[in-house]
């Protein structure tokens, strides 16, 4: 089967960095279901996994999200059967999906929206994983929650999806024209800047202080803002990894709870709740299909190669990427 490939941790820029490769056709067994690809979105996992670890000559398959049809099924799986339609963001513990065929444990996978094509799916798992999980397994936010929630980094992939999802004042960060106007047309309520002091930002729009703060890059530069900003018995969440790590005895005072998110962790340490991704997934794809939320994917950026896949990463790389990057077909 044709896949892509990295076998040595290089920068972006250096030739052979991610490769065209054949690979064996994998086989189904036990709770797994082998699908076939069709559409595959890039993440900064992607890029983060390829430049922290060397597979040393390995030919190691990176990307998680994907949207794609269920070719065979393993003796144990119950909710799925071939020719169904799937989504999902998949294991950091294996083979990743820039493949032809990938095995995937049926649990942490959901039937994909009715109204959706594979492109415009594969844009949403991972990332939605990741919004749903901080939300209201972090933060503990329930339909009868109020207040305001800060998301730093909104015009990304996750924020994207919080941004629709949660259902108090949302005050989204961008820095672009066009990152802005992205934000906004979400249904952010209000639009800061974060490259200046975000809790002046948010004094200026008339919230000087916020219940909730989800944050989702650069950490480090705006920690002293959030401890500024943060309501007393606040919650913040935090997907990212600082580079100089993370002193949250400013917060202590305020009584604030801190939150580390990581959609694999149900999947890597095989959680007796991993189930609960597969029906995070299922209720999203009703959403979608009600029109409640909407996929993030601004445009499609090709097939799946060595040379698109390169792309992806640099722009990924680069901090100016809007929404979500997805590749459909070989």
């Amino acid at each position: 089967m044709k896949a892509v490939v990295y076998q040595k941790s290089l920068p972006i820029d250096q030739p052979q960095v991610l490769k065209d490769l054949d690979l064996p056709k994998p086989e189904a067994s036990g709770n797994d279901l082998l699908v076939k690809v069709e559409a595959v979105s890039v993440n900064p996992v992607d890029t983060k996994i390829r430049t922290r670890i060397d597979p040393e000559g390995k030919s190691n398959v990176l990307g998680w999200d994907a949207a794609r049809v269920v070719e065979s099924v393993g003796d144990k799986v119950e909710l799925f059967q071939p020719g169904d339609k799937v989504w999902y963001a998949g294991a950091i513990d294996r083979p990743g999906t820039n493949s032809e065929y990938h095995l995937v444990d049926e649990r942490i996978v959901a039937k994909m929206p009715d109204s959706l094509d594979f492109t415009q799916a594969a844009a949403l798992p991972l990332t939605t994983i990741t919004a749903w999980e901080i939300l209201f397994d972090r933060l503990g936010l329930t339909q009868d929650s109020s207040g305001e929630l800060l998301i730093i980094g909104a015009a990304g992939g996750v924020g994207s999806i919080m941004t629709q999802l949660a259902n108090v004042t949302v005050i989204g960060t961008a820095s672009r024209e066009e990152t802005v106007a992205w934000v906004n047309e979400l249904g952010a309520d209000h639009v800061i800047n974060h490259r200046n002091p975000i809790d002046q930002e948010l004094a200026d729009i008339g919230h000087p202080e916020v219940n909730y703060i989800a944050s989702l890059t650069n950490t480090d530069d705006h920690l002293p803002a959030m401890a500024e900003c943060i309501a007393p018995q606040g919650k913040v969440a935090v997907i990212d990894d600082p580079v100089n790590g993370l002193d949250i005895m400013p917060f202590k005072r305020k009584s604030v709870s801190f939150h580390w998110e990581f959609m694999f962790t149900r999947s890597l340490f095989q959680t007796d709740d991993i189930l609960e991704q597969h029906h995070l997934l299922t209720k999203v794809a009703e959403m979608v299909d009600a029109g409640q939320i909407r996929t993030t994917l601004p445009d499609s950026s090709g097939t799946i190669s060595a040379e698109n896949l390169i792309k992806a990463h640099a722009l990924i790389e680069s901090g100016q990427a809007r929404g979500k990057i997805v590749l459909t077909g070989f």
